[in-house]
């Protein structure tokens, strides 16, 4: 089977033998693909290494069946993003996210298209952390796990922005003075990712620790990379 001109964003790329490439690939009509690039890495290259940059709508054909499909051609459509310093490190941080989240060969049209809206947010935000937060979010709402943030969930009662709450993984907030386990968190905060409405710094963090447990808990114990690699640079 050979697909082409599929609009596509290279989320990973590892060495594979002498000249070539493993491609992780994420496709807007076919999910996240693994792609075999052969011979990208040689001097006289059909396809060049530079093409396949993060961050860069492609244009992409591929052939082959199984989990490892050929990589046949892949252009460049507009301009690359080329982020650097904490831009840098948080596209890595949701290249890894989607990659560890979304499974093989499952579309997500709409959030390939979030996808590529974060890529110009993080080029010009004024916070990346709400950028990074409300991506969080989406991306988890596109996935099935969808976060409540309007109401606790074992009440249904509307949230207060002046109470603390826990937020449980795959359950929602709940009042902290029930529940001991877990970060607290205002209700303002939650009302404020809610709303799309980005709130003081403090929340923000709160935030930040909200969503790592939630996505934590998806992801099992290993966690993410990325959350190691921007640890040590916020330290430094």
């Amino acid at each position: 089977m050979r697909l082409s001109n599929q609009p596509a964003y290279i989320l990973h790329a590892r060495p594979w033998r002498e000249t070539s490439l493993l491609l992780e690939v994420f496709s807007r009509e076919h999910g996240r693909i693994g792609l075999l690039a052969r011979g990208v890495r040689a001097t006289r290259a059909r396809i060049s290494r530079a093409t396949l940059e993060p961050f860069q709508l492609l244009s992409v054909d591929w052939a082959g069946t199984g989990e490892l499909p050929n990589l046949r051609a892949a252009e460049a459509v507009g301009p690359a993003h080329r982020p650097v310093g904490e831009k840098l490190l948080s596209g890595l941080y949701v290249n890894e996210l989607v990659t560890r989240l979304t499974a093989r060969h499952d579309p997500h049209p709409d959030l390939f298209d979030r996808y590529t809206l974060l890529l110009h947010e993080l080029s010009a935000a004024a916070s990346l952390a709400w950028s990074l937060r409300r991506f969080e979010r989406d991306l988890l709402a596109e996935l099935g796990y969808g976060l409540l943030l309007d109401r606790e969930a074992e009440s249904d009662a509307p949230l207060a922005p002046d109470v603390e709450y826990v937020y449980v993984p795959d359950h929602g907030p709940v009042p902290a003075e029930t529940e001991s386990n877990g970060a607290r968190i205002r209700g303002a905060a939650l009302l404020a990712l809610h709303d799309d409405t980005m709130p003081p710094a403090g929340d923000l963090a709160a935030l930040r620790r909200m969503l790592r447990a939630v996505i934590s808990a998806h992801l099992g114990e290993n966690g993410l990379r990325a959350w190691r690699v921007l640890g040590g640079a916020m330290r430094g």
